[in-house]
């Protein structure tokens, strides 16, 4: 399970126009509703399909296919064909024995739950995770997202009608997510997105949920330049103006460095924003920032040739900004740091894969963080969500359950799209969640602030963990 107790775990999108009419030239008037009024279709389409049709078929699922293949059972497998063919009783007896054995599995869980809806009257969301390019990513997302709809159906539904989620593998790919955005876009009995990931796919499917009047929330993508893009679009990790902004006053002000070396990511937007934050922010408070360009996108890209060069600038600190799916480039430069600089890093490290790869040579670092379950011991989230998957999730677990908190809170008092943007966006709206009250800006930003995280030694499978600074 990817979190911080490894012990216990575990360019602009096309105008909207024509992705329409691309996909209804290419993909055909796919899946969810169809499949719900005739559930004896077969899971694997027997007609002829152009390439992009299959694909988009092959990555949007209610139960009815299998997107995340790691350590799968037969038990889940059963489930999801008794589930194509709707058979609701046999795919809920497997789906609830995959879970038996694989009680950390939120896509089953989420299908599950799904299986005892069966063809009954549902509100529909839906959640588009990286599975395709980072599947530890991916099942953080969905397990708040899954532990949400449990909770919530379990108690009786919204207004009595259950949650039906549908998850879409968008890969972090701004082109794939984009084709999903307009297959969620067109099926009307979707009221809502938890999405996207990455910042840059957050940002191309923006606009094809404004024109749709359809809301989504991200409870991972925190690029500056997604404020305000569309009243539609929401957030649940604040803005990185506030990450750079800690970063830089620990950096500054708590370790006292005073020429700081950056490596960041040239295809993430994210990384690149929260890089120029961070400049301005070090610089004003006297710091100076190193000039030896590091990329860890680029093709020549050496950790040991670049290393030396901040040194010789007089650096004594080293910001590490990587993309989600470049966390093993980070923990190289770690690894060929050998202790010289100071390591600080972006939340994006806060990830179970930074212990595992970066052991040793990660200790100390200070990252940026939203969540983490020790800071507040009187919220049950962080409780019952141990209970639940049997291991201590992380803070994307965390804010992907906000994200589902917002949108139940919003559907309670009006299940329609506009209804849900309507409440959710009201200066006075709040709700209890994991991370604590949820409230949006008038820009879609999440009001809040942010905290660091230190790594250090501990018990667990890696040897280290997060721990948060006092």
């Amino acid at each position: 399970m990817a979190n911080s107790k490894a012990t216990k775990k575990f360019s602009s999108p096309p105008p909207i126009v024509f992705i329409l009419l691309f996909l209804s030239l290419g993909l055909g008037g796919y899946w969810w509703s169809q499949k719900a009024s005739n559930p004896t279709n077969s899971s694997v389409s027997s007609n002829p399909q152009s390439p992009s049709a299959q694909s988009s078929q092959n990555i949007i699922s209610i139960g009815d296919k299998i997107l995340i293949s790691d350590k799968l059972t037969p038990d889940k497998q059963a489930g999801a064909e008794a589930l194509a063919r709707g058979n609701w009783n046999e795919a809920i007896a497997k789906f609830q024995a995959s879970l038996q054995q694989n009680s950390n599995d939120p896509e089953a869980l989420i299908y599950l739950n799904n299986a005892k809806i069966g063809n009954g009257n549902a509100l529909k969301i839906a959640v588009s995770i990286p599975i395709g390019s980072n599947l530890d990513v991916a099942q953080e997302i969905l397990r708040g997202v899954a532990q949400a709809q449990d909770e919530v159906n379990r108690s009786g539904g919204i207004n009595g009608i259950p949650i039906k989620v549908a998850i879409a593998d968008d890969r972090n790919d701004a082109n794939l997510a984009s084709q999903i955005a307009v297959e969620f876009a067109k099926n009307d009995k979707i009221l809502a997105v938890v999405g996207h990931n990455a910042s840059n796919v957050s940002l191309a499917t923006a606009p094809i949920y404004q024109q749709s009047s359809l809301v989504a929330i991200s409870p991972t993508s925190n690029a500056v330049n997604l404020s305000g893009i569309g009243s539609y679009i929401f957030r649940t990790i604040p803005n990185l103006r506030n990450e750079a902004l800690v970063l830089a006053q620990y950096a500054t002000k708590t370790k006292h460095l005073s020429t700081i070396a950056i490596c960041n990511d040239s295809t993430s937007v994210s990384s690149q924003s929260l890089r120029a934050e961070f400049t301005d922010r070090v610089v004003a408070n006297g710091g100076r920032i190193a000039n030896t360009p590091c990329d860890f996108a680029a093709i020549d890209f050496s950790p040991d040739r670049i290393i030396p060069k901040f040194i010789s600038e007089g650096a004594d600190g080293l910001l590490l900004l990587p993309n989600i799916d470049k966390i093993n480039a980070a923990t190289d430069m770690a690894r060929a740091n050998q202790g010289k600089l100071s390591l600080m890093g972006s939340s994006a490290m806060d990830t179970h894969k930074t212990l595992q790869l970066g052991r040793k040579d990660v200790n100390g670092m200070v990252i940026n963080a939203i969540w983490h379950p020790d800071v507040d011991p009187a919220n049950p989230f962080a409780k019952n969500a141990q209970k639940l998957w049997n291991g201590v999730v992380n803070w994307r677990t965390a804010t992907s359950y906000d994200a589902m908190q917002a949108i139940i809170a919003g559907l309670k008092q009006n299940p329609t799209r506009s209804g849900l943007q309507q409440v959710i966006s009201q200066q006075g709206f709040s709700v209890n969640g994991a991370t604590g009250s949820v409230q949006f800006l008038p820009s879609g930003d999440r009001a809040g602030a942010n905290m660091l995280l230190k790594i250090q030694p501990s018990n667990s499978s890696t040897g280290y963990d997060f721990a948060p600074m006092q």
